[in-house]
């Protein structure tokens, strides 16, 4: 582990030399998480849902139809131009540039907060801010899904580093729901109490 986030201009970086710099939308392993993803929360609807770190806006377009809104936010304005053309005119969708969890939706709660593949990018500090603002904000019954590489990476956390640090100050208040590993992936979704 390590102290500081990943910042604006690493991902700005990335995305201003690659237009998929992951293979978000190309890849047979990530249309299989996306779908996983999708699969393990279709079994409601939600009311108010929170996208944290949306990139191109895959994932995006397969939450879209579960949700009544969904905000989705990357800390990347060149990512965001991407996500715009992706997803940008569906109803129910905004899109907004923030870098969370130092910056925070001004919406008082969510009934479903995503964070795929984006914890291990923050810092001690910013695990802590992430974990008070969802106590905060993720409503009775409301959900937080987590989903992460479990590889090596050179991101201040591993995947397991940083969702056990989020699940160590959220215990109290969350249930969890489900703790999957796959080959390369765990999935992990947790239920307000």
């Amino acid at each position: 582990m390590t102290g500081a986030s990943l910042t604006a201009r690493y991902f700005d970086d990335i995305f201003g030399s690659d237009d998929d710099p992951w293979n978000l939308a190309s890849s047979e392993y990530e249309a299989a998480k996306f779908a996983h993803t999708h699969d393990v929360l279709a079994d409601r609807r939600y009311a108010r849902a929170l996208e944290i770190g949306c990139a191109h806006g895959v994932l995006t377009g397969h939450l879209a139809p579960m949700c009544d809104s969904l905000l989705a936010v990357d800390i990347s304005t060149k990512a965001l131009a991407k996500a715009r053309e992706r997803v940008g005119d569906r109803p129910g969708v905004s899109l907004a540039h923030m870098a969370f969890p130092r910056e925070t939706p001004e919406i008082e709660d969510f009934d479903l907060v995503v964070l795929s593949e984006v914890a291990y990018y923050w810092g001690l500090v910013d695990l802590e801010r992430a974990s008070e603002w969802l106590r905060g904000h993720v409503s009775p019954g409301g959900r937080i899904i987590l989903v992460h590489y479990t590889g090596e990476t050179d991101y201040p956390q591993s995947g397991d580093e940083a969702v056990q640090a989020l699940l160590t100050e959220l215990v109290a208040d969350f249930d969890v729901e489900l703790a999957e590993r796959r080959d390369k992936y765990r999935l992990d979704l947790w239920k307000r109490r």
